[in-house]
């Protein structure tokens, strides 16, 4: 398995099996239980890893370059309005020229859809070391893959019949991508789990996502529904996932999104609705949240959060993709 993983890019969790996903998290845990015992394992003793950067980023930059150093390797970070790409270079260019630099590409490139999905895989398609979906309009596969070892830790191996609700809520700070819950939806459902997805109606998902979610949940043995209201999804759930995202057709027009999105203010994470879930239930949250908003204080300080274990495993999850697919054929 780890042969088969080196050299392999990771654009999507959807190219990857459940098996090699497993593999990741299993190795994960591994990592994280060297660094709490402060155990050295510098499996890429002077690799580099290329972090190019479209937007912003606090727990995927940081995860990186920690992660990388913590593996003996190196980070350049590049913010693309400082690079050539601001002034049109290709994308065969920087995959092919970087490649020839360093031992792996990672790119963010999430604001615009139908762009930074199809960007990193340009890149990857001339680039000869793997290339990293740091985030990108479709999904985010580090943060997921994060967010199922969590789930793990927490309910077990076995996940099948565990009820997820992902659900839209209010945020007035600016149009958040799709990518989070679009990668929850498609992931989770590939583990037998029960997905509730909630939205208003102005704030659907992609189509071709919600589609391969509908196809996951069956393949998987779980479910996959859409409903409009947070209490519907919330209803006897064993892990919630409230976050804000924008208006698919207004990511060119954020100002009229947000008017928009005024009109749901009272989708919020709060006691209350945290009252109709599980006993025993868990909120995530890919941070950073905006408090007050999308959730309350109570719920995201409360004993149901489990956000610093999930933005910790950011960590793990990272230096385990990095560790299995940067490693060298023979090792």
């Amino acid at each position: 398995m780890l042969q088969k993983l080196s050299g392999r890019d990771y654009i999507t969790t959807r190219e990857w099996t459940r098996e090699e996903i497993d593999t990741a998290i299993d190795f994960a845990s591994k990592l994280k239980k060297q660094k709490l015992e402060n155990i050295p394992h510098r499996l890429l003793p002077d690799k580099t890893v290329f972090l190019f950067f479209f937007d912003k980023s606090t727990r995927t930059r940081n995860s990186f370059e920690a992660g990388i150093t913590q593996l003996g390797g190196h980070a350049h970070f590049i913010e693309a309005s400082t690079s050539q790409a601001a002034h049109g270079e290709s994308p065969k260019d920087m995959g092919i020229i970087l490649a020839s630099y360093g031992h792996a590409i990672a790119i963010r490139h999430d604001l615009v859809p139908g762009e930074g999905n199809k960007y990193m895989r340009d890149v990857a398609h001339h680039a000869s070391v793997p290339v990293f979906n740091m985030q990108c309009d479709i999904d985010h596969p580090f943060q997921t893959l994060a967010d199922l070892m969590t789930i793990k830790e927490r309910f077990g191996e076995n996940l099948k019949g565990l009820k997820i609700a992902v659900s839209w809520a209010y945020a007035p700070s600016y149009a958040k991508p799709l990518s989070v819950p679009q990668g929850l939806i498609t992931l989770m459902t590939r583990y037998g789990m029960d997905v509730v997805l909630a939205h208003p109606p102005e704030f659907r998902l992609m189509d071709d996502q919600i589609e391969l979610a509908h196809d996951n949940a069956r393949d998987g043995g779980g479910s996959f529904e859409i409903v409009d209201s947070m209490d519907a999804a919330f209803e006897n759930a064993d892990i919630v996932y409230p976050k804000s995202w924008g208006v698919l057709e207004l990511f060119g027009n954020p100002d009229e999104a947000l008017k928009l999105a005024a009109n749901y203010k009272h989708w919020i994470c709060d006691d209350r609705i945290m009252s109709i879930t599980n006993r025993d239930s868990i909120y995530m949250h890919c941070l950073p949240a905006d408090r007050g908003n999308e959730v309350t204080d109570s719920v995201i300080d409360g004993p149901h959060s489990v956000i610093y274990q999930e933005a910790e495993n950011r960590l793990h999850t990272c230096k385990s993709i990095m560790a299995l697919t940067m490693c060298d054929q023979q090792e």
